[in-house]
């Protein structure tokens, strides 16, 4: 009972307290509210990046097979493996439970009624995918969904947008104006958290029978289950073992070199093991079903929400501190009352826990109005409801008790330690200069935010450079017609018909555009001479293309010249980049020639004809690598250049040409420079986090500062009202007032360079072709954040120096 009302006098004098001194409880609690808040909504973030693919239920014991291969200085790194390697694998090792191979269908159309649907998420599946992968069905036989011919699995979505209803089994769909194609099952949307999403799934052997015998080629995206207790070092010694006793026998056979000869010279034929929950944050793989993300923003937004939860913590710390004189009298009247150091302890972390959880009540209201726009800005959709998830509310409780204890620690134990007789003879120091952990915290808050400020104008800075930077192609006045393969022959009457409409310059057929990013370009091996030996082999991106596509992208020709229909040989003629030339030695185009493998593994001979000035053909993280043309018909799309300023007035024009080419027949295009830009997506949400963040640190530090210069000025009344009466201007007191606060920002600025230089440096490293760090983005950011403690440090002190002297001196 004693206890009870012991901890319950502790909770209303902490009550009063605070009530007592509301200016400053407001702003601690806003500060901890603030910093509390910023820190839960990345919580959030980085739970929802690191949550991908565990929905599945058996997601720890799978693994995708991913291609690294390595040949005389040319790097081919995909998400894909050969086709009869899984199968090859499980029947080998019955470590290995399940396999299952993918193959992407990209576009299909699908008929409703009168009308052809483009559908974007088709994927042709073994019918062991419900074996390994968690898709729970709705309706349908997960076990034999799969084993019908002309059969098709469809998600909720679908089945109600083409039936209204999922009891559709049995119905059928009339897929790319060949076939129906009989509805064997309907399964729940994928979860958002999926490194794949798919809408129809289409069985695998329709299209590629059996397993296959090509072990040279990496086209499918292949997934094992291991059995419990497997680990993944076992499994990858079998895939080795698998590459050295299949694929090293066709090696041999088309590039007359073993594994062991390749590997002797430096160069490999590698395929690891990747574990399905490490693939959306750990893998930037090409032929990637889906964009993926970063770890390391992972990393850096938790270090972040760390700062910012110890620059709120701070914020406390020195108020409490700074307030200590003021409570000073208080804490020696209860010592000579009887009360112990262990009872003011207690009470001033009561305090100090009460006022951490009053801040977590206005965090989570603060999160629950933030979390619409933080979503906007960051790509996710969160909703409200997850803040009250039945883990995530008692690790907020817990992380309010822990804040409130460390944050109040240092306040609790300082005020205790006063001996009362000093402290009634008003022997207790309150001065604001000597208190030299204040300043430390001060400094440490400000360093932060001129890193983040740093960061902020680097990101976008980097972000400008891209899109302004020259990338050896003109994406400007570029219309891409997509889907046009759905026009079969007519594609190039199609084409003639747009170049007659007014302001259309220039019109390409090509499926391999640089805006779709390097990781989607096809890549292969070619030979420098007919030998086809893996020591002459190089491995560039393969581009398909007709010939006006050099014209259409206001690319151009470095040594040569384009291909052209007057040249029959051209269709077996390549266009080089300069990169590949350079590789290749070649100054001198004449007689030069590369090889393929073609019927029985004999060469087959192509000549180069011209060489094309290096363009970006992959995100500007990557170096631009070697590069061939191929005069080949590849018609996915279909490039305009025009120079018509009255765009609607053109697309409605292209719509019409459309439909009375392709009546029910969907048709759909994007602009260059949109497509290009949304290559760096990430990268523009990152420089919209940092900037958020930046602001949020910059705040919560202000809001500290303000309440450290009210006290300053509350603890030096009598001294402004002197200088005051003795001929002191406004202007020389806000200066007195604010010239330490100066000081500390200097600083902060002299720490917090290095480090942002530093940082940001090695984020630029991931960039093959970055801006550099220029000595203003320093000066600016020590002149934004001087600037903001300034004005901080100024509202107050001008109300203090513009007080009547009068009445603060007849205070005594």
């Amino acid at each position: 009972m004693a206890y009870r009302c012991m901890y319950k006098n502790y909770w209303k004098i902490a009550l009063r307290t605070l009530w007592r001194n509301k200016f400053f409880s407001a702003i601690n609690i806003i500060g901890l509210a603030a910093g509390l808040a910023v820190c839960l909504l990345i919580t959030l973030y980085v739970t929802d990046e690191c949550g991908y693919d565990r929905y599945n239920e058996n997601a720890d014991r799978i693994y995708r097979l991913d291609a690294d291969l390595f040949m005389n200085g040319t790097l081919f790194n995909s998400a894909t493996s050969p086709n009869p390697m899984p199968g090859t694998l499980a029947k080998d090792y019955p470590m290995i439970e399940q396999f299952v191979r993918l193959s992407f269908e990209y576009d299909i159309l699908v008929r409703k009624g009168n009308q052809n649907i483009q559908e974007h998420h088709s994927v042709l599946a073994d019918s062991t995918f419900f074996k390994v992968f968690t898709a729970p069905m709705i309706a349908g036989d997960p076990l034999t969904a799969l084993n019908e011919p002309n059969s098709v699995v469809i998600d909720e979505t679908t089945a109600r947008r083409y039936f209204n209803s999922t009891d559709v089994i049995g119905k059928t769909l009339y897929i790319d104006n060949a076939e129906n194609c009989k509805i064997t099952g309907v399964i729940k949307d994928f979860p958002r958290q999926s490194h794949f999403h798919f809408s129809f799934i289409r069985p695998f052997h329709e299209i590629w029978p059996g397993q296959g015998s090509d072990w040279l080629t990496n086209g499918i995206h292949s997934y094992i289950l291991v059995k419990p207790g497997v680990k993944q070092s076992d499994i990858q010694s079998r895939v080795d073992e698998t590459v050295n006793t299949y694929l090293s026998k066709q090696l041999e056979g088309a590039f007359h070199s073993s594994i062991h000869d390749l590997q002797g010279r430096g160069d490999y034929f590698r395929y690891h093991l990747m574990p399905l929950t490490d693939i959306h944050l750990h893998s930037d793989k090409t032929f990637e079903f889906e964009a993926n993300g970063n770890i390391n923003y992972v990393y850096i937004f938790s270090v972040i929400a760390i700062v910012i939860l110890i620059i709120a913590c701070v914020n406390f710390m020195n108020l409490s501190t700074s307030r200590s004189a003021n409570r000073a009298k208080e804490v020696g009247i209860r010592k000579v009352s009887g009360s112990t150091r262990n009872n003011l302890i207690m009470q001033f972390l009561v305090e100090s826990v009460l006022m951490s959880y009053l801040a977590l009540l206005l965090a989570l209201a603060l999160s629950s109005l933030l979390i619409p726009l933080f979503n906007q800005v960051s790509g996710k959709q969160m909703h409200v409801d997850i803040l009250f998830t039945s883990w995530l509310l008692p690790t907020l409780i817990t992380l309010a008790f822990v804040v409130g204890c460390a944050a109040g620690s240092y306040p609790a134990f300082y005020l205790s330690s006063f001996n009362p007789i000093r402290v009634l003879k008003g022997s207790i120091a309150s001065g604001f200069k000597h208190g030299w952990l204040r300043s430390s915290l001060v400094v440490f808050q400000f360093s932060t935010s001129i890193i983040l400020i740093i960061g902020t104008i680097v990101i976008y800075n980097q972000l400008g450079y891209i899109r302004s930077r020259k990338i050896g192609y003109d994406r400007e006045h570029v219309l891409v017609l997509h889907n046009t393969e759905n026009l079969d022959k007519r594609i190039h009457t199609f084409r003639e018909e747009l170049l007659s409409l007014p302001g259309v310059e220039q019109a390409s057929i090509s499926a391999d555009l640089p805006t779709v990013g390097g990781g989607n370009l096809n890549q292969r091996g070619w030979f420098r001479d007919p030998t086809l030996n893996a020591q002459n082999v190089i491995i560039m991106t393969s581009i398909y293309v007709d010939e006006n596509y050099i014209p259409a992208l206001g690319m151009h020709i470095e040594n040569g010249r384009n291909f052209s229909t007057e040249y029959k040989t051209d269709s077996t003629g390549l266009i080089l980049n300069e990169t590949a030339a350079k590789m290749l030695g070649w100054r001198d185009l004449s007689g030069a020639k590369l090889y393929l493998p073609g019927d029985s593994n004999k060469p087959k001979a192509f000549h180069v004809i011209g060489i094309v000035k290096d363009f970006n053909f992959s995100s500007m993280h990557d170096k631009i690598g070697p590069m061939v043309m191929r005069l080949e018909q590849s018609w996915g799309n279909i490039v305009l250049r025009f120079k018509n300023n009255d765009i609607p007035s053109l697309i409605s024009q292209i719509q019409d040409k459309w439909n009375s080419m392709a009546p029910g027949l969907p048709l759909s295009y994007t602009f260059m420079d949109n497509d290009f830009n949304n290559l760096y997506n990430a990268e523009q949400q990152t420089g919209k986090l940092f900037t958020t963040f930046a602001v949020f640190a910059i705040f919560i530090a202000c809001l500290g500062l303000f309440g450290l210069i009210t006290y300053a000025a509350e603890q030096r009344t009598k001294e402004i009202g002197i200088r005051k009466v003795l001929g002191a201007s406004v202007g020389r007191i806000v200066s007195l007032l604010s010239k330490e606060f100066v000081r500390l920002v200097c600083i902060a600025s002299l720490i917090g360079f290095p480090v942002a230089w530093w940082a940001m440096n090695k984020w630029l490293e991931s960039f093959a072709y970055r801006v550099n760090i220029g000595w203003w983005v320093f000066v600016i950011a020590g002149l934004a954040t001087l600037m903001s403690a300034l004005i901080t440090v100024s509202l107050q002190a001008i109300k203090a120096a513009m007080a009547n002297p009068v009445k603060s001196l007849k205070t005594e």
